[in-house]
């Protein structure tokens, strides 16, 4: 990932709530579209310019043609707001993020995120690194179902992850349970991607507890009821790949804990 400043010189009259609203309207656009990662951009006035901070995909991120119809548009709407479109600057690549792939050798994609990451929900099949979104095509106007969705899932996972916990059977419910509404919705969106770019798209159906951990090492696809054990982890991660249902999956983790008792709850 890449951090950018960006720009906006102010070239008419305006005001500080016009500015401010064509900015974020601007930089909500890039969000959506998967160009700028995360959703904080930090600006400030500098007198005759606001400037303001990106966490990027990659370093050609903002080029024009990589922009949403609604990016365009957004991007246009700033000379009404009397700012010139952004000049950008590459501050040079962020340390605290992880890095993007250009995916060129992988049969398939991975639906997959956790409650700490910053970057793309889609992962390159051969290695996991992000996928930036904004370099794929779709026939929805931009990325933002697919985003907010991740939102969703990384709530959900921070409240079962924490030591302390409020919620958290609902929360990992919600996680492992094949047709609960956040996996639907999330297997949907995995199905429209593969269907826009003609590549399989296997969603993670997460497991973090199991009440028998010797039947959990041996579960069969909870789609098609299928053997989908593989022989070595997927990635050193994922224990079990459905190529018929496009899911993958791991032996619960608390039962790959050296202190798990097998068979027990």
């Amino acid at each position: 990932m890449y951090l950018a400043e960006l720009t906006f010189k102010i070239i008419a009259d305006t005001s500080l709530d016009r500015a401010e609203a064509a900015i974020r309207n601007y930089v909500e656009a890039l969000i959506f579209n998967g160009q700028s990662l995360g959703r904080e951009f930090p600006t400030a006035w500098q007198q005759h310019s606001f400037v303001c901070r990106l966490v990027l995909p990659a370093e050609n991120a903002l080029q024009q043609s990589c922009h949403s119809p609604r990016g365009l548009q957004a991007q246009q709407q700033l000379a009404a707001a009397g700012l010139a479109y952004p000049q950008v600057r590459i501050l040079g690549m962020d340390l605290m993020s992880q890095h993007s792939d250009p995916c060129q050798q992988s049969e398939f994609y991975i639906l997959y995120s956790r409650f700490s990451d910053t970057c793309s929900p889609l992962r390159c099949g051969a290695d996991l690194a992000p996928v930036p979104l904004y370099q794929l095509r779709t026939t929805a106007p931009d990325h933002e179902a697919l985003l907010r969705w991740q939102l969703q899932y990384q709530a959900l996972d921070e409240i079962q992850m924490q030591q302390n916990r409020v919620l958290h059977k609902t929360a990992e419910r919600s996680m492992q349970q094949l047709h609960s509404d956040l996996n639907r919705q999330g297997r949907r969106l995995a199905r429209r991607l593969a269907a826009d770019n003609n590549i399989a798209v296997y969603y993670v159906l997460y497991s973090g507890s199991s009440s028998d951990c010797t039947a959990d090492a041996n579960k069969c696809c909870p789609g098609c009821g299928a053997n989908w054990q593989l022989t070595a982890p997927l990635l050193q991660l994922f224990d079990f790949k459905c190529d018929s249902c496009f899911l993958v999956s791991n032996i619960a983790w608390d039962c790959q804990s050296p202190s798990a008792e097998q068979g027990t709850s």
